[in-house]
């Protein structure tokens, strides 16, 4: 889905970078950047959010805990999921 979104969307500009006439420098000056920086996007979007998404993970995997540590944290986050949301109180 990012390629096909990201492909209609730099061919739907092609137009705009390659115009010719009355006003084609403005035109193709605005084409070339937006289709510049769809392609930067994609790119990133493409390679480097998994790359950075996996280091995350990994760099949380090699974390060295205890059993008591994670037993006290799934505590921790099981006492929050049973208390009522602060919005259901009128908190908020």
């Amino acid at each position: 889905p990012i390629l096909m979104t990201s492909l209609a969307f730099i061919l739907g500009v092609l137009p705009l970078a390659i115009s010719h006439g009355a006003g084609a420098g403005a035109r193709q000056s605005v084409g070339t950047g937006v289709m510049g920086g769809m392609m930067a996007a994609t790119f990133l979007a493409i390679f480097f959010v998994p790359t950075f998404f996996k280091w995350l993970v990994d760099r949380r995997l090699s974390e060295k805990r205890t059993a008591k540590e994670i037993h006290d944290e799934a505590a921790k986050h099981q006492h929050e999921l049973s208390t009522k949301p602060k919005v259901m109180d009128g908190e908020i």
